[in-house]
């Protein structure tokens, strides 16, 4: 079964949701879950760099939090005894953009399972911005959950 499963998050609801199935996906076999915040650069072109330090922190931050969440999500979800084996996390930040940086994780760590929340954008957002989900699920090499 799966033992390394990418949990990339923006700290949406759908994000922590998504959360809930890698866990249940993750404590079955004992996975690795390395979830995955992805700082989108490309937002940055045109800034002043004092004001691009104080994006980037702030991004941090906002990613940090979500680690946090997910993180206690996981301890609730050990608590209530739901988890039938351990669950290791492991927390990354990168830069770049979201679902470039995703393909490449999956690679460079051996990723078996891509477990992921999506914006529920729709019509001429979903057009215009692209969605980082369904990028992923053509490439990736490996099988992907999307959880709505």
């Amino acid at each position: 079964m799966y033992k390394k499963i990418l949990l990339p998050t923006d700290g949406s609801e759908s994000a922590e949701r998504a959360a809930e199935h890698a866990f249940r996906f993750g404590s079955r076999v004992g996975a690795e879950i390395i979830v995955l915040n992805v700082i989108e650069t490309p937002r940055f072109t045109g800034i002043r760099p004092t004001d691009e330090d104080e994006l980037r922190s702030n991004l941090e931050q906002e990613g940090q939090k979500s680690f946090d969440r997910i993180s206690d999500k996981l301890t609730g979800f050990r608590s209530g005894e739901k988890c039938e084996k351990e669950v290791r996390l492991t927390f990354k930040f990168k830069e770049g953009s979201p679902a470039d940086t995703i393909l490449k994780t999956i690679g460079e760590e051996g990723i078996e399972l891509v477990v992921m929340g999506t914006s529920g954008k729709r019509g001429l957002d979903r057009f215009l911005l692209g969605s980082v989900a369904e990028n992923t699920m053509r490439s990736a090499p490996c099988p992907v959950l999307v959880v709505r």
